[in-house]
């Protein structure tokens, strides 16, 4: 971090490689699985991150850092939201154990129906693992707002896929 802060590409490149994965496949959700677009975003943030790398004063982690610059682009070009029926993309944060074919196809037509902060909230907590803390700050909103955005969706995500509760 030093290093990269002090104008070494090399340091941060490695910084990139380190986190380009997950923040492309996080915005690859956000974006309802529009991948090029998920990736100007990405590359916007690497490049305000490079601009602002030596200020940041380290009282988050990098990862939350970055992704909160990658949401402030977002934020900046609020693009419409898409219809309902288009499709979402999924939630799990390990997808070495996703589950059944029908239970995804059920989970992202739920997912379509959460309101965007909803979505957002249930996005960074469960699909980027940040903290409810971190998901905060990414967001720009207070704890008490991210814990009530985060039990609506879960709430709205538990009444669609009840039929699930009682499947073996």
């Amino acid at each position: 971090m030093a290093r990269a802060a002090a104008g070494d590409r090399a340091a941060f490149a490695t910084l990139v490689q380190a986190h380009q994965g997950y923040l492309r496949k996080l915005l690859g959700r956000v974006c309802r699985g529009d991948q090029g677009r998920a990736d100007d975003l990405a590359q916007e943030a690497f490049l305000r991150a490079w601009r602002a790398l030596p200020q940041f004063r380290g009282e988050a982690r990098f990862r939350t850092w970055l992704t909160r610059l990658a949401y402030s682009s977002l934020a900046a070009e609020r693009p419409p939201v898409p219809a309902a029926d288009e499709a979402a993309t999924e939630v799990s944060a390990h997808d070495d154990f996703a589950p059944a074919a029908d239970w995804r196809i059920d989970l992202n037509r739920a997912l379509t129906t959460l309101r965007e902060p909803e979505r957002h909230a249930l996005l960074l907590c469960y699909g980027a693992d940040l903290s409810h803390s971190e998901a905060a700050l990414v967001l720009g909103w207070p704890l008490g707002t991210l814990k009530t955005q985060l039990l609506r969706a879960k709430a709205k995500l538990r009444e669609q896929l009840q039929v699930w509760e009682t499947t073996p």
